[in-house]
């Protein structure tokens, strides 16, 4: 059976590029199809949750969290940056750890990296 893997990360049209210039909305989400294409081609069932950063953030990771259970979780580098996000990555992080306990947590440091990032951890 193939490996689930939570994709968490920021709707490309909400994110804040500050720390990313180089990206734009339209290239962020090709990359991110992109690399569910290849994680899907190497054999992962990959789920995606992109958030606002608003006060719905929660809740959407908390519903998809205990819609299914997954195997890996993979942060988003949005979510880590800019630094006032802080809070808001601290929640997700905090919601996967309790509602996903026995999932690996990775993070990817572009949307160009993700299948890499959950390759450290599991493989399919």
């Amino acid at each position: 059976m193939a490996k689930r893997v939570l994709a968490i990360g920021i709707e490309p049209g909400v994110a804040d590029y500050s720390a990313f210039p180089q990206l734009t909305p339209e290239l962020v989400r090709n990359y991110i199809e992109g690399q569910f294409l290849r994680l899907r081609d190497l054999g992962y069932h990959v789920t995606s949750c992109l958030i606002d950063v608003d006060a719905a953030a929660e809740a959407a990771v908390t519903a998809a969290l205990r819609d299914e259970s997954f195997d890996c979780i993979v942060i988003g580098a949005g979510l880590r940056e800019p630094k006032a996000r802080l809070l808001l990555f601290e929640k997700v992080l905090n919601l996967a750890h309790r509602l996903a306990p026995n999932a690996a947590i990775c993070f990817n440091t572009t949307p160009a990296d993700t299948a890499e990032a959950v390759q450290r951890w599991m493989e399919p």
